[in-house]
């Protein structure tokens, strides 16, 4: 039961009246009593990142299990529900996902897709705000940023296994003439799965419906010890052994796979774009769950 006291009492509101711009400034113990000042606290900050990992509960608001930002602006609801565009879509706002209105102490989300939804609003600190959901006694956690403070990149490697599965399928585009033959300079494209990949030999260009799959097994992303910049992949291969790479970020549609043992660099480009609550198949396809990756103790064999 949540015991927590829902926003009455001490409120700060500081304005700064430059070019007829207002900045509210959440404190410490910030409590808020009116609708109007409940809706400064969320428009206060451009984005709100959901830090899944620090959910309490064991229900679930669906919009915001996907989400990896929201904004509140004026009534509407946006959302950045993919890694693939985040910083671009919308301004990097995201996508238009419904409208809400604020009461004392409370939010009532139209969301497009799921229907309505009323959350209590709590302040934590200084830049993060909790919203409670009483129906299923579940909490989500959202940190504010300005936009041009947003550490983009950082999202990307932080949340890397939604994002190599945002595509159907990854083409590879390059490889180095450095570097020893190995049997993966013949493997064109990869699948990503929530649960295990797929690999193809299929010729350059072939359409993704069109792909025979080759090979398959399980997969792995880890973080490295000491070095956030850094990710590395195994691929587990049914009956074949696996493959060790480092996996690299060139942009929100092509990665590097860089193969230690053999000193290949490889680049595939993302195919197949999947842009999710655009449509109701979308909905249901990604959600986000509390995750974190294993570490494994390297030292990075790719000269930066």
């Amino acid at each position: 039961m949540k015991t927590i006291k829902l926003l009455t009492g001490y409120f700060l509101l500081a304005t700064l009246m430059v070019s007829c711009y207002t900045e509210v400034i959440i404190e410490d113990d910030f409590i808020e009593e009116s609708a109007f000042n409940t809706d400064q606290v969320l428009q206060s900050y451009d984005l709100w990142y959901v830090d899944i990992n620090a959910t309490r509960g064991n229900g679930e608001v669906p919009f915001l299990q996907r989400a990896f930002t929201v904004s509140f602006d004026r009534g509407v609801l946006y959302a950045n529900n993919n890694i693939v565009g985040i910083g671009k879509t919308g301004g990097g706002y995201g996508i238009d996902v419904g409208t809400y209105g604020t009461l004392r102490g409370t939010v009532d989300i139209a969301h497009d897709i799921d229907g309505s939804w009323f959350l209590e609003v709590y302040a934590v600190n200084n830049n993060t705000i909790e919203l409670y959901d009483a129906s299923t006694d579940t909490s989500y956690y959202l940190k504010g940023y300005q936009i041009n403070y947003f550490d983009y990149d950082t999202v990307f490697y932080d949340n890397i296994n939604y994002f190599i599965q945002e595509y159907d399928a990854w083409e590879k585009i390059y490889t180095s003439e450095a570097g020893a033959l190995n049997d993966f300079d013949n493997e064109n494209y990869i699948q990503f799965l929530p649960n295990f990949f797929r690999s193809s030999l299929d010729a350059p260009n072939t359409s993704v419906s069109n792909l025979q799959w080759d090979f398959e097994g399980d997969y792995q992303v880890y973080d490295v010890q000491g070095d956030n910049s850094l990710k590395t992949l195994t691929l587990d291969y049914d009956f074949m052994g696996d493959d060790y790479f480092e996996l690299y970020v060139i942009n929100d549609s092509t990665i590097e796979l860089y193969h230690p043992d053999s000193g290949t660099t490889y680049e595939f480009r993302g195919r197949g774009y999947q842009e999710y609550l655009k449509s109701a198949k979308g909905s249901e396809s990604k959600k986000r769950i509390k995750s974190s990756n294993p570490i494994m103790k390297v030292e990075r064999k790719k000269a930066k």
